[in-house]
């Protein structure tokens, strides 16, 4: 009852009361960490696409409608010099079918054109011409890497690597959406015992007050009175400064508006869930994506060698062509006289000496392969020590959040007798200070070591990707055997 009519009188206020789940929900919407790796993964998805659409047949046209050219040479053959002038109009239209198997390419080009000509010294009895050449074309590498493939294999993991790292994003934003919002909740907590402590402070400083009007005190305890009372006045101040801060911070994150006035609230009760570490250590080596990211790592290093090793290689090209052209003043007649126009071309590129610069290139590269592999072996080792070591903090927090509830039950009531032991005049202020910051202290050490609990129980869900909690993994168990 008293919660509903703390969220009825928040909302009359204007303020926006914002629970965890609802804090990660604007997150996941609205913040900046999360956009900027949604934008990358959005990146790669059409970057991939894209190498697929170039696998695709290509068809382009290019067009040359008006070309004038005038020159004037010396005719070697008859001695002369010669004006010419060549008015021409064209155009190709090609299809160009990359081949993945081969890394070859096949190509259908139509070249339709027309000119007129002239010369100064000619005799051509045909000036207007059309003319056409249609010819089927392959081109196809030797004796090396098949680049295509290496390139579409290459963005097909940068792609898996960007998805890796959105899905490792969303599990950090949770943690850090809920760390800072566990901040904002502690600041308020702390706010509220300073109020506590500022009312309580302020009745002590009234009861010496009138002790001393009475003559029962002396005024050295008025003085620690005003003192006690100044202090507590600024340790609120500076709780709601803190506040503020934390409030503006937490909003920043995910993605709400600054000047928006919230408040968090959340149930920090303690139920305590069983943790076996083993299952936890399993489920993170079989399932946790930093391990497929350094797999990767070390693919993309054994691609750069394939690069490397074609550096300065032996390499052949062949060339094909097959054509059929034709040209004839009259356009329906442009194949009266056809011309077969075939083609064959083979050359090779064959690497002398390169002062040893292709091993050093290839001896750096095979370093860095085996840098990623060690990567790869240090991030198991690392999983485990994180693992191992969040189960040791649970194990203990839990101890800690049961002396924790006994001292905070000890200090108010240790703070209820003495005051009423103040009021008798029994203690003096300065006494009555220490139990007072000895009350809130206890209380805010009880509520973080509850909130600790509550983190390391979610770090614990992302080291392992498995929610002790719900009892059920984060990645579907169907993934991990694929894996396997």
């Amino acid at each position: 009852m008293l919660i509903v009519f703390c969220l009825l009188l928040l909302s009359a206020n204007g303020q926006q009361i914002l629970t965890l789940e609802s804090s990660l929900e604007i997150a996941r919407s609205n913040s900046p960490d999360i956009l900027r790796s949604l934008l990358n993964l959005k990146s790669n998805e059409e970057t991939l696409k894209a190498q697929n659409a170039a696998l695709k047949s290509n068809f382009s046209l290019n067009v040359t409608p008006f070309q004038y050219d005038q020159s004037r040479s010396f005719d070697l053959f008859q001695s002369v010099w010669n004006t010419s002038k060549l008015t021409q109009s064209f155009g190709t239209f090609t299809v160009a079918q990359p081949f993945l198997p081969t890394d070859g390419t096949i190509s259908l080009v139509n070249r339709f054109g027309w000119q007129n000509s002239y010369s100064e010294n000619g005799r051509n009895l045909t000036p207007k011409t059309f003319s056409n050449s249609l010819y089927l074309s392959i081109a196809q590498p030797l004796f090396t890497y098949n680049r295509t493939k290496l390139t579409l294999k290459g963005l097909e993991l940068n792609l898996e690597n960007a998805q890796l790292s959105y899905s490792m994003q969303k599990l950090n934003l949770e943690k850090l959406v809920t760390q800072l919002f566990y901040n904002v909740y502690l600041a308020q907590m702390s706010l509220t015992i300073s109020q506590d402590e500022y009312a309580n402070t302020q009745k002590s400083y009234e009861i010496t007050q009138n002790k001393v009007t009475a003559g029962i005190a002396a005024k050295e305890e008025l003085y620690q009175a005003e003192l006690n009372f100044a202090t507590a006045k600024s340790t609120l101040e500076n709780a709601q400064v803190t506040l503020d801060n934390d409030k503006d911070q937490f909003k920043q994150y995910i993605g709400m508006d600054i000047s928006e006035e919230i408040t968090v609230m959340t149930d920090v009760a303690f139920n305590p869930v069983k943790v076996d570490m083993n299952k936890a250590i399993e489920y993170g080596l079989s399932s946790r994506m930093e391990l497929r990211q350094r797999e990767i790592d070390v693919t993309n290093a054994q691609f750069q060698l394939i690069r490397t090793r074609s550096l300065n290689e032996f390499r052949g090209d062949v060339a094909l062509s097959i054509g059929l052209s034709g040209d004839n003043p009259s356009l329906p007649n442009i194949y009266d006289k056809p011309t077969n126009e075939p083609r064959v071309s083979v050359s090779f590129n064959v690497p002398l000496w390169d002062w040893g610069e292709k091993k050093a290139r290839i001896r750096a590269q095979e370093a860095v392969i085996q840098t990623q592999e060690i990567n790869q072996s240090d991030q198991k080792i690392q999983i485990k020590v994180d693992i191992r070591k969040v189960y040791r903090n649970l194990q203990n927090l839990v101890n800690q959040i049961d002396i924790a509830t006994q001292n905070e039950k000890n200090a108010q009531l240790t703070y209820e007798i003495n005051l009423e032991r103040y009021a008798n005049g029994d203690l003096t202020s300065m006494d009555m200070n220490l139990f007072q910051t000895q009350l809130s202290t206890k209380k805010m050490t009880y509520a973080q070591t509850l909130i600790d609990y509550k983190i390391e129980l979610l770090n614990l869900k992302i080291q392992s990707l498995y929610d002790f909690e719900k009892n059920e993994a984060i990645i579907p168990e169907y993934i991990i055997q694929k894996k396997k």
